[in-house]
């Protein structure tokens, strides 16, 4: 099985306001680059987002090391979302999962690999997390040539329940 690593980020100006995502794709000695954006959501959206994107260019099952500084994220993935299937997508308040969608997708994608989830500070030491912040934050800062059609945009806020 491949072994893959994945570095995500995510990246909002104003929150909600415009996002950017971005993330690393490594296996061996190849590198990609992936990175997005959209004109209405959250951060937390833009880190589902970035780890979404980076799970759906893999084309087949591959041990995957995920490496991001949201604990959002590797704690929603790692603990929270079983708990959120088990009660109906409710949290332990009864309360709708806040980005419901993409945590389904994130999750669904996760099945398909065998997946280790690891946290590292934000704005530090790890080279691949700070390029991808710098991707994330371009994304957000790029010049939306169209007027947007917000109902087909994926990773847009939007109210749950």
């Amino acid at each position: 099985m491949k072994q893959v690593q994945l570095i995500t980020d995510g990246a909002c100006k104003g929150n909600p306001g415009k996002g950017g995502w971005a993330c690393i794709l490594r296996y061996g000695d190849y590198k990609r680059e992936l990175y997005g954006s959209s004109p209405y959501t959250t951060n937390n959206r833009m880190e589902l987002a970035a780890a979404i994107e980076g799970l759906k260019r893999l084309k087949e099952s591959c041990q995957v090391e995920i490496i991001t500084d949201s604990e959002y994220l590797r704690n929603g993935i790692t603990s929270w979302v079983a708990g959120w299937k088990r009660n109906g997508w409710r949290t332990a308040a009864k309360k709708p999962v806040v980005n419901k969608d993409l945590w389904v997708m994130l999750d669904e994608l996760v099945s398909s690999h065998t997946t280790h989830w690891k946290w590292t500070k934000g704005h530090a030491t790890h080279e691949d997390n700070n390029r991808c912040d710098e991707l994330a934050s371009l994304a957000a800062e790029e010049q939306i040539a169209s007027e947007p059609n917000l109902k087909s945009d994926l990773y847009r806020k939007h109210a749950e329940g």
